[in-house]
């Protein structure tokens, strides 16, 4: 299974959202030095190392912005150890006004 697909079923499981998007951003940050390099230390913008999650739930409702990226963030650890280099939260509650 893919790490985004991981990340999606956790999510799923976790928060029981109305609405969830996982979007891989590794193409942005080609070139990039981090975890992953090639052997010229360059990222190649390929893989599963940077993603944008955006997420709106009612387990977020009563939450401040600082909790509901802590959630995520704790629910994703196994990931973000295993090489998510960057992980962009944007957590909602149901009528919150939303990016997407």
């Amino acid at each position: 299974m893919s790490i985004q697909a991981t990340m999606e079923d956790k999510l799923n499981k976790a928060f029981s959202p109305e609405r969830l998007a996982i979007i891989n951003e590794s193409h942005l940050h080609a070139g990039h030095h981090h975890h992953g390099s090639d052997h010229h230390g360059a990222y190649d913008g390929t893989g599963e190392t940077h993603f944008r999650v955006r997420v709106v739930s009612s387990a977020f409702a009563g939450m401040s912005r600082i909790d509901r990226h802590r959630a995520v963030n704790e629910l994703l650890a196994d990931e973000l150890k295993a090489g998510v280099h960057a992980l962009a939260i944007e957590p909602s509650a149901p009528g919150e006004k939303t990016r997407w």
